[in-house]
């Protein structure tokens, strides 16, 4: 038997709600499968915790962790604490320590009737974003001068490493020639002049060795455009964090909404624990009231398994989905029906044990 140790973070808002609805689906598997085990451990790090200790993690937070196999996130941020607070002093604190240099974001149309784009459709919206999560924009670097003064100066460096720059752009290639998929470069080096231009150098440096993918490098604010005109162009995508954190919004709306938007942090090297998030946000609005949607929450498991090698799993589970999100009835609020959370993971479980006899 397989087991796999996972830490969870249900965090603030709606993400304890969501983690839940995650924490059924991985229960059922391990009811499905003899295989599989899971032991999952839970940690109350967010920002309720940062208003009690003045802290957004316990001060060996990143030592406890150490020896998960993935960690279940599920939202950040309050009001009454401040965003680069929340976001800084938990979730970036994870990447980067535990070195999650690889965002993998699925830009996948499950059901055409959920894109707001005339006529396109599954097959013309289904790509991979592959985010460079570890510095670039949000490598914190830069100074604050003269503050509060007349000639008051904030610089914000992006950082980007011909390690960090070269490892995101390899992992790009190695995913586009094992799928056998066009790998697409975004940059923005006409006005980046340093940063984008080193970029679009190595990701053409690294192309020498993939004769056989076929690549194309597009502008952001261009590529901005085509993810809504065109998404058939598409289908793995390699850019810097900031400009893959705005995409891949981008991508969520086009298929669905934040409520269908996952996310995966991947060490690859496998030398540190990954980290598996919806990523639609704590949404304090709705927390409590049982209508967030934890479809996102659900397709990060299925990433999860992807991860774990039981990609059986991870692609069943991803189908299903697919199948509920053509049950009306079943889902919530934000898609057009009445169930609530709880409502819609009790029905996501019966219908993955219905497909189980094909898996196990």
């Amino acid at each position: 038997m397989k087991t796999f140790k996972i830490a969870l973070i249900p965090g603030d808002g709606i993400g304890p709600e969501v983690v839940a609805e995650g924490v059924k689906v991985l229960q059922a598997i391990e009811q499905l499968d003899p295989a599989i085990s899971f032991s999952f451990t839970e940690f109350p790090w967010g920002c309720e915790y940062y208003l009690e200790h003045g802290k957004m993690m316990a001060d060996d937070g990143i030592e406890k962790l150490k020896g998960f196999d993935a960690i279940y996130l599920g939202a950040v941020g309050y009001p009454g604490v401040p965003d680069h607070i929340s976001l800084w002093d938990l979730l970036l604190t994870i990447r980067k320590e535990f070195d999650q240099y690889v965002n993998l974001r699925p830009i996948t149309l499950l059901n055409p009737a959920l894109t707001p784009l005339k006529n396109k459709t599954a097959e013309q919206i289904d790509f991979l974003v592959i985010r460079e999560n570890s510095e670039g924009e949000y490598a914190g670097a830069g100074d604050w001068l003269f503050k509060g003064k007349p000639e008051e100066v904030v610089l914000q460096t992006g950082v980007f490493s011909r390690k960090g720059t070269e490892r995101i752009i390899r992992y790009a290639y190695e995913e586009a020639k094992r799928s056998n998929r066009t790998l697409t470069s975004i940059s923005k080096a006409n006005a980046l002049n340093y940063s984008m231009v080193f970029w679009d150098e190595v990701f053409e440096e690294v192309g020498k060795e993939y004769p056989d993918v076929q690549t194309y490098s597009y502008l952001v604010d261009a590529a901005s455009l085509y993810f809504v005109t065109e998404p058939e162009r598409f289908e793995v995508v390699v850019t810097s964090n900031l400009f893959g954190d705005i995409l891949t919004d981008i991508g969520a709306a086009i298929t669905g909404g934040m409520g269908l938007a996952t996310g995966a942090n991947i060490n690859p090297e496998r030398s540190y624990p990954s980290m598996f998030e919806p990523v639609h946000g704590s949404a304090p609005d709705i927390s409590g009231k049982g209508i967030a949607n934890p479809i996102a929450a659900i397709w990060s498991v299925s990433q999860m398994m992807d991860f774990f090698g039981e990609e059986k799993w991870g692609k069943a589970i991803l189908s299903v989905i697919q199948e509920m999100l053509h049950e009306k009835e079943s889902l919530t609020s934000d898609l057009g029906g009445e169930s609530t959370t709880t409502q819609l993971g009790d029905r996501f479980v019966e219908l993955l044990a219905a497909r189980s006899s094909e898996l196990v």
